[in-house]
Order: C-alpha cells, then structure tokens, then sequence
C-alpha cells in the first residue's frame, strides 16, 4: 500500500492543470448615449471576461451616467425597466437580482470601469444583450454579447 500511495500522488502532480484565461474586453461611451460597438464577441475557451467601459464624454454620472449590464436577451427590457425605480447608488439595477449576469457602476465622462465575471453561467451560443441601466438609455444603448 506504501508504493501506491507515491504512485497516486505522482500521477495527480502530472496531470494537466486547467488554466484559467481571463479574456479582456472592452467598449466605450459617450454623451451622446450610445457605445462604440454593438456585438462583443468572446471566445468559447474563456473561463472569466474582464470589461472595460470608458465614458468618453464630458457630463457627470447625475446627468449622463453609463454602465454596462449583461442579462439574457430575453431579461434585458425586464430588468431594465426595473432598474427605473432604483437610485445611482444602486447602478440603476434592481438589488440582487439574478437576471443580471454582471455589471459595472455608473460612471461619468472621463471616467472609466471595469468588471470580471466568470462564463461557467453562460452558454455558448447563448442569446445575451449588454445594455446601459441608466433611466431612459436602455432603448439605444444595447448591443449582443456572443459567448463561444
């Protein structure tokens, strides 16, 4: 039992290690509440997604705040409109809401931010919409988020 015991633990200290790759992405915005792109496409062998928003106007966050939220297409208007009721503290986003798959703050021109979230929730080939939560902006600031 004592030889097999080595041999277990030489076979686990040879065996592959799954890397994590963090895919990093990134999208701006502006005063005139749009984003610079409408598809963000990920690669399916990404285990996490770092997104970089830049507000690339000159407003505050009180007047012309952007974020960037992830949600399943078909929860995007849902969650969106829920988020109307909410404050700026609460990224104009409905508090723990499971239907939001990551998001970033709420920030102003010249600001910039930034969120990591694991894809082992989404599906490859998945339908997934990105949108700004602000009040009023959802209906032109979307785009598609295309996992795989």
């Amino acid at each position: 039992m004592k030889l097999f015991v080595p041999m277990i633990l030489a076979g686990l200290a040879l065996a592959p290690v799954a890397q994590a790759r963090v895919c990093a992405v990134s999208i701006d915005s502006t005063d005139q509440m749009s984003f610079s792109s409408k598809e963000i496409k990920v690669a399916g062998d990404c285990s996490q997604v770092k997104l970089t928003l830049r507000h690339t106007g000159k407003l505050a966050a009180t007047a012309m705040g952007h974020n960037w939220v992830l949600t399943q297409a078909a929860d995007y208007q849902p969650v969106a409109l829920a988020g109307m009721r909410m404050t700026l503290a609460d990224s104009y986003l409905p508090k723990k809401d499971p239907r939001v798959l990551a998001h970033t703050a709420v920030i102003g021109g010249g600001q910039s931010t930034s969120v990591t979230f694991p894809t082992a929730a989404l599906r490859k080939g998945g339908d997934y919409t990105f949108f700004c939560s602000f009040p009023g902006h959802f209906a032109m600031m979307k785009g598609r988020f295309v996992f795989g």
